[in-house]
């Protein structure tokens, strides 16, 4: 995920904010898993989460180091396998 990509810009009047949090809605859409499932995985500490009162956020960082964690153990087998 590119941390400049436009969908994830906020127009705030003459200037674009680069987001660093998703609603925990937005992450579960984006890891493809049930809005249910994502507060789950929240509540058990698996989906990385931040309280700003009583709304409750997840860090862009946190999704990209989940996915790229999950993302590479299976590429370091699949390349000791091929050796």
């Amino acid at each position: 995920m590119n941390l400049s990509s436009p969908s994830r810009r906020l127009a705030t009047g003459t200037r674009d904010v680069v987001r660093l949090t998703y609603t925990v809605e937005e992450a579960a859409i984006i890891l493809g898993i049930s809005r249910s499932a994502a507060y789950e995985c929240a509540r058990r500490h698996e989906l990385p989460t931040i309280r700003l009162g009583r709304r409750l956020v997840v860090p862009v960082a946190a999704i990209q180091t989940l996915v790229q964690s999950a993302i590479s153990p299976t590429e370091a087998g699949a390349e000791n396998r091929a050796r």
